[in-house]
């Protein structure tokens, strides 16, 4: 992000437009709008800009522009056209400490004009930093189609109620939950659909319910996909939006925080296999103490948080502790990376079940069914194997699954650096030392992996050796 959205405030400020042209009418309208005084400086005027100036709505020095008409202005629009004087208005707005905008000029600009969407209390301002204009007003025409046209009666709805809830809730996490209640939920449907009488008696029910001086706060257990933010579903998505703390694990996507609530407390407790900075217990009392301060945590683990991401132990705990906490449930790694390599996990030929197995387990004694995962038409999922890889082939292959049965291996799957190696079986350790392969990865064993093939992820070399 190279600028920073800034909201100005112009009401009784002057503003100077340099000419009088089509683009300076715009200018003008915006200021006007806003409720600035606007001073328009050009030795002539368009039709529009013309008007204006009969209706008394703004002033008109007629004449070429000089750095003094800056003297009192809080902002400066160079909107002549003319290469030569918009080039003296930004150099004479910077001197003056005055911000600038120079029309279709970014370089000459300390600020750019975004496209607006205007729904009276809301606005909202979508910009390209003047590069592509027509970009700006394509994605505003996408939000004003889905913004509802009486958003602007919600805002003022919800502002007639700001002393009385204010009064009412003075803790601070609890009186931002009430908000949530009644600007995203059925008290706004009710303003929308125009029945404010109806939302009125909604909002004093819930402000005098026992719920609304609720204090304690709330866990919740998110899934935050495999790393590409896009695969964030959407209750996931509003949580991080609304959360007052973010406790996030080494597996989530590097754009998924993009999304969070810009002034959430952030605590980063990442584990690696042979590495825990900071060991469950304490996550686990992190977690509850959190809560216990009234605070909405979202506890953001990478995939799913009840598949191999130790959500079931945080539950335990923060249930015995008296948290409430709710799991919302995310795209785990192996059906993500299946689909990203392009590898069906079932089919009616080859795969009739599914398992997901994780490669390494609580203790040194971990042994799963082996003879159960390599019985044929089966599909098997491994996550964390990397570092027991040859360990998990020689096992498979010594209870009957043959060495040549395909297999794919998905490293840092729907991200930018996802790769995918494809071989059989027997190559498994090779190939993970011949690529480099590293944590995180998942493979994928069974006759279904032989579609990663054709993926064009993998090397010609591999697919010569597999068909060999």
């Amino acid at each position: 992000m190279e600028q920073v959205p800034v909201w100005l405030t112009l009401r009784d400020r002057s503003v100077v437009v340099v000419g009088g042209t089509d683009k300076a009418a715009a200018k003008v309208r915006l200021a006007l709008n806003a409720g600035a005084r606007v001073t328009v400086v050009a030795p002539s005027l368009g039709i529009e800009v013309a008007e204006l100036v009969r209706g008394g709505r703004a002033q008109h020095v007629a004449r070429r522009f000089a750095a003094a008409d800056l003297d009192d202005a809080t902002i400066v629009y160079g909107a002549t056209g003319i290469d030569t004087v918009d080039t003296e208005v930004a150099v004479a707005a910077r001197a003056a400490r005055v911000l600038v905008n120079v029309v279709d000029r970014p370089a000459l600009s300390d600020f750019s004009m975004p496209a607006i969407i205007d729904r009276g209390a809301v606005v909202v301002g979508v910009s390209t930093g003047g590069t592509v204009p027509a970009l700006a007003a394509a994605v505003r025409a996408r939000i004003e189609a889905a913004l509802p046209p009486r958003l602007a009666r919600l805002a003022v709805f919800a502002e007639s109620f700001r002393d009385a809830i204010r009064a009412k809730i003075a803790f601070g996490p609890a009186r931002l939950r009430f908000w949530q209640r009644v600007v995203a939920g059925p008290i706004a449907e009710q303003v929308l659909s125009g029945d404010e009488a109806r939302a009125h008696a909604q909002v004093l029910q819930a402000l005098n319910g026992p719920d609304s001086m609720q204090t304690g706060g709330t866990v919740y257990l998110v899934g935050a996909g495999p790393g590409d933010p896009e695969l964030l579903t959407l209750r996931a998505l509003r949580l991080l939006q609304t959360a007052d703390v973010i406790v996030y694990d080494r597996l989530v996507g590097p754009g998924v925080l993009d999304y969070a609530r810009r002034d959430a407390e952030r605590v980063f407790v990442g584990k690696e296999p042979t590495r825990h900075p900071v060991p469950q217990s304490e996550i686990n009392m992190l977690l509850a103490d959190r809560a216990r301060t009234g605070l909405s945590v979202v506890r953001l683990k990478g995939g799913d948080p009840l598949i191999f991401g130790r959500g079931g132990e945080e539950a335990d705990h923060l249930r015995a502790a008296g948290v409430k906490v709710e799991v919302v449930p995310g795209i785990t790694a192996a059906l993500a990376c299946a689909a990203a390599a392009g590898v069906p996990l079932t089919h009616r030929d080859h795969a009739m079940e599914v398992t997901f197995v994780t490669g390494h387990g609580r203790d040194e004694g971990f042994e799963p069914d082996w003879a159960t995962l390599a019985r044929s038409r089966h599909t098997l999922v491994v996550y964390m194997g990397v570092g027991h890889a040859g360990e998990i082939a020689a096992k498979l292959m010594a209870n009957g699954l043959p060495a040549s049965t395909p297999i794919a291996v998905v490293q840092n799957g729907t991200l930018e650096t996802q790769r995918v190696v494809a071989g059989s079986l027997a190559q498994l350790e090779s190939l993970l030392a011949d690529h480099g392969v590293s944590n995180p990865a998942v493979f994928l064993i069974g006759e279904v992996a032989r579609a990663a093939q054709t993926s064009g992820a993998v090397p010609a070399e591999l697919l010569r050796a597999v068909a060999g």
